[in-house]
């Protein structure tokens, strides 16, 4: 948990923060995830945030055949973002882009329609050093396996923030990277960075080793 002062709109959101529940997606702090919401509880729950504090948090479903019309069981880690781009579409959807801001704990409140809320306990990672060795084999990892996306699909990219640290680094790897979501959810409920780079590297290598063409393989 974090002992920081809060800014003044996630103080406020954290109290009774609204939950959007999907089976693939984790928010990482400081990364940008767009979203398309057009069921109407979720239309209302951004209308509710839109003029308050603009906060949501984006709770992963790990069960891949639950139903989402339903109250499914959610992750208990999860991530809070800020709405930071809406675009209002014809009958009432949005399109919207959401900034990671921090990872949080919830704790769900009484349901009251039309969407669910929870309390949220901020989580700060925690920045164990991590030696110049194991963030290179992470940049190895995330490199390697961007190239391989870029030779089976094209119009891949690797985005790195430049003088990041290891704990962002390794977040910043797993939102673009990690095809599994109960695997980046793993990545998002690792607090202690230098393990997080471990998990990010161990999954990418996985996934090349799956994916790469035979050629391409490392020996």
């Amino acid at each position: 948990m974090s002992s920081r002062p809060l800014p003044e709109d996630l103080a406020a959101a954290l109290k009774e923060l609204p939950l959007f529940p999907l089976q693939h997606a984790v928010l990482f702090p400081g990364v940008l995830l767009p979203l398309h919401v057009f069921e109407p509880r979720y239309v209302r729950m951004v209308r509710d945030v839109l003029e308050t504090h603009r906060s949501l948090s984006v709770v992963l479903v790990p069960d891949p055949d639950a139903n989402l019309g339903e109250r499914p069981p959610i992750a208990s880690v999860a991530g809070v973002g800020t709405i930071v781009e809406h675009m209002d579409l014809p009958g009432g959807r949005y399109n919207l882009v959401l900034l990671g801001r921090a990872r949080v704990r919830l704790e769900e409140l009484p349901f009251v329609p039309p969407y669910r809320r929870a309390t949220a306990t901020l989580l700060a990672s925690e920045p164990r050093e991590v030696p110049a060795v194991e963030l290179a084999a992470l940049h190895g990892a995330a490199s390697a396996f961007a190239a391989t996306l870029q030779h089976r699909d094209g119009g891949v990219k690797l985005r790195l923030p430049a003088g990041a640290t290891a704990g962002v680094l390794a977040d910043a790897c797993a939102h673009q990277l990690i095809l599994d979501s109960r695997q980046r959810q793993r990545v998002l409920e690792t607090l202690d960075a230098r393990e997080r780079v471990r998990i990010v590297t161990e999954v990418l290598t996985i996934q090349r080793a799956t994916l790469a063409p035979t050629s391409d393989k490392p020996n």
